[in-house]
């Protein structure tokens, strides 16, 4: 069980994981209004999107349970950066869309991460941060497949 392979795996993951939980700190310390990395990240995708999503379907997106969105919406909207309502198709949905309060903290979160990831990347390399994207991809890739 402790081949090579093995040893290689655990280190990645690992190495992954603690990367992330690093990151996630040192961004949410800089975002702005007690604004968590959850609430940036949905801020964004319906900014990207342009159009409203479902409560199921930004779960489906974000990997998580629709409770877990839930409550990020319900924290959201009481923030006022996203605007609920009735799906009026179907009365059991609910469509999501963002506020134009929510467009504006969208940019200053932006605002707020972007020195510490440019001042990362730029200690880092870009070139080696160029070489790790189409890995990391691919795992990402392969982690949603499965």
């Amino acid at each position: 069980m402790n081949s090579p392979e093995n040893a290689l795996a655990i280190s990645l993951f690992s190495e992954l994981l603690t990367a992330d939980q690093l990151l996630r700190n040192r961004l949410t310390r800089v975002l702005p209004n007690r604004m968590e990395i959850s609430h940036f990240s949905v801020l964004n995708h319906l900014a990207r999107v342009q159009n409203e999503r479902s409560p199921a379907q930004l779960a489906r997106s974000f990997h998580v349970t629709r409770g877990a969105m839930t409550n990020t919406l319900a924290k959201l909207e009481l923030a006022g950066y996203v605007h609920i309502r009735p799906d009026w198709d179907d009365a059991r949905r609910k469509m999501v869309s963002i506020s134009p309060a929510g467009k504006r903290a969208r940019e200053a979160a932006l605002a707020a991460m972007t020195p510490v990831i440019t001042e990362m990347v730029s200690e880092l390399g870009v070139e080696k941060v160029r070489a790790a994207l189409p890995v990391l991809r691919e795992l990402r890739l392969k982690l949603e497949a499965d």
